[in-house]
């Protein structure tokens, strides 16, 4: 996908990603004059980002392909106090070494989005730290403070729902704004930053920020917000409907559990989806959308979108294991055609057990479910099987079925299968 000028701006429109924005027009006009530098910025507030970070992740990567400079702000200083903002009670104070731990696990979720090269317009990763630690009370108060009234940030919406609730809000909490609004100052300075990015929610302490840049450098600054990712109901899309909390991290959700979560979609958001979690261009999912149209049932579009956030975030190799893992489940796949990376993604999704070749060759059917925990028992597993109920390797097994060298899939795993959902994989070891 490629922009010139001010295009980019159209096609954000067109997905749906522009709630706020100071001076539009002027925003247009600087756009069409040439590249400009952006930031964005996520607390490191854990050792991976999660999908409340997706939108911000890929509107940076679409000003990157078209031409202008992207700032990921790790915000170290910030992280440590956190942001007032969807919460009702503070937030744990980070050490140095947890924030530290955490962005180790950060940049390279970062670099699957986003071009960190000595390109004109490679990505830049820097954190607040370097400049906020150094800075005194007496700085701090003369050169942020004294330009914001305390009635301005009472006017802002996370700091009234906070003063509201029953807990309240700390001075440390309150003067989050103000951190985040010097930021913005001093990536004016230092690496020429004309505009901040970020979800609706951070509006107010966006707009402080291009505030605070007027007055202490005289300089002209822009910002805009795109709506936040919520579902029909009004929650964010911060968990899966099994209620897991959907990272980016393969050490947190593996890529198969997020593919999985996707899928789950309802066809009434996939257009939505669609246009704001990948990079597809808007004719192209209007397409996958009215093919999906013609026959819900298959679930094209949700499969797409699984497909293209496993890639963004994972990678293609995961994207296709994740796939494939998900198709032997419940797309009606053979096992026979499944690679053998398909089998350890597997093993780690669902109940597996290990069991000596030489207990497991020569096996009747029946003794090897309820070995494998299949089954209950024995008995049960007999009883499931007389009823036809019960596969080895997508086959029907008989009661007298035994297990020979030839059922072993890359010569190490056998597919058990109890009626149409219930899975145990078998490692031969």
């Amino acid at each position: 996908m490629t922009h010139t000028g001010a295009a980019i701006l159209d096609d954000l429109s067109a997905r749906g990603l522009i709630h706020d924005s100071t001076q539009l027009g002027a925003l247009r006009s600087r756009l069409a004059e040439g590249p400009i530098t952006l930031y964005y910025g996520c607390d490191p507030s854990a050792d991976s980002l999660h999908v409340g970070n997706l939108i911000g992740l890929l509107v940076m990567r679409r000003f990157q392909l078209a031409g202008h400079r992207p700032i990921v702000l790790a915000g170290g200083a910030t992280g440590m106090i956190g942001d007032p903002g969807g919460r009702s009670t503070e937030r744990n104070l980070l050490d140095d070494a947890t924030l530290a731990k955490n962005l180790e696990g950060i940049v390279p979720q970062l670099r699957q989005f986003l071009d960190f090269d000595d390109s004109p317009n490679g990505a830049r990763l820097v954190d607040n730290r370097s400049w906020t630690v150094a800075m005194s009370v007496i700085d701090f108060l003369r050169d942020v403070g004294k330009h914001v009234t305390v009635n301005q940030m009472l006017g802002k919406e996370s700091v009234r729902t906070r003063i509201a609730s029953e807990h309240g809000i700390s001075y440390t909490e309150f003067s989050y704004m103000l951190l985040q609004a010097n930021d913005f100052v001093n990536l004016s300075e230092l690496e020429g930053c004309e505009m901040q990015i970020g979800g609706s929610d951070q509006w107010g302490n966006i707009s402080l920020g291009v505030e605070l840049v007027r007055k202490r450098l005289g300089g002209h600054a822009h910002a805009l917000t795109w709506p936040l990712l919520t579902r029909p109901d009004g929650s964010k899309y911060g968990k899966s409907a099994a209620g897991e909390q959907m990272w980016l991290g393969a050490g947190r959700m593996s890529p198969y559990r997020f593919y999985q979560a996707w899928l789950q979609s309802e066809d009434s958001e996939m257009r939505k989806l669609l246009l704001q979690l990948t990079l597809l261009p808007v004719p192209d999912v209007d397409e996958i959308i009215a093919e999906h149209a013609e026959a819900p049932q298959k679930r094209l579009a949700q499969r797409c979108l699984a497909d293209e956030l496993v890639r963004l975030v994972h990678g293609d190799e995961q994207a296709r294991t994740a796939a494939e893992a998900s198709e032997l489940l419940f797309g009606g796949a053979s096992v026979f055609d499944a690679g053998i990376d398909t089998f350890t993604t597997l093993r780690a999704e669902i109940p597996t057990a290990e069991l000596g070749r030489d207990v497991v060759i020569g096996m009747s059917v029946v003794d090897l479910a309820a070995e494998a925990g299949l089954t209950r028992s024995k008995t049960e597993a007999r009883q499931v099987a007389e009823q036809g109920g019960l596969r080895v390797n997508d086959e029907p097994a008989a009661v007298d079925r035994h297990i020979t060298d030839a059922d072993l899939l890359h010569g190490k795993f056998l597919m058990l299968r109890r009626g149409k959902r219930s899975h145990h994989l078998v490692e031969v070891v």
